[in-house]
């Protein structure tokens, strides 16, 4: 008999998850009331634990956006973007809630006029043609650094990825 699930929770699961090498992401959708989701990345594998919940799972090195927006009976209580990197095991990380186990977060939005802005960005670079998970991690960076600081963000160009890409080749 395989380990005991408390769906509340989902601790078991997701511990047991954690040993494949992949990061494990729980997302929920309860329209209009809790809505966690993935905006971009490439899921490795998806299990579905039950018709309001399920987990996606990333290879080490993935790129990817979680949104997560939650409301009661008097409005929004939550809403976050986080762009993280997903990590090997033994690798240094950050923690992360609903994430197994954490990653190198990237960028870190609260607030839904801050997390628009990122959403917004990200539909910028998406329209460039650009895939997002191949987007400079120090463009993440430099867009949470900067919206931190109250300031304007550069926005990511053809020019800029270039660069990123002709860097990592030189790298290798």
């Amino acid at each position: 008999m395989g380990p005991v699930v408390d769906f509340r929770s989902n601790r078991t699961l997701l511990s047991v998850m954690d040993d494949d090498g992949l990061s494990h992401v729980e997302l929920t959708w309860v329209e209009k009331k809790i809505e966690y989701w993935i905006r971009f990345g490439s899921v490795a594998q998806e299990k579905v634990l039950d018709r309001h919940r399920r987990i996606v799972s990333f290879r080490p090195g993935t790129v990817f956006a979680f949104v997560r927006w939650a409301a009661n009976d008097f409005g929004t209580i939550i809403s976050r973007v986080d762009i993280v990197r997903a990590v090997a095991n033994g690798e240094a990380h950050q923690t992360l809630p609903f994430v197994r186990p954490g990653g190198d977060i990237l960028l870190k939005a609260e607030g839904w006029p801050k997390v628009e802005r990122v959403l917004q960005a990200i539909d910028g670079i998406e329209q460039l043609g650009i895939n997002l998970e191949a987007v400079s991690p120090d463009h993440w960076r430099h867009f949470h650094n900067r919206s931190t600081a109250g300031l304007e963000p550069r926005a990511y160009t053809w020019d800029l990825h270039r660069a990123y890409v002709l860097r990592q080749r030189v790298q290798l």
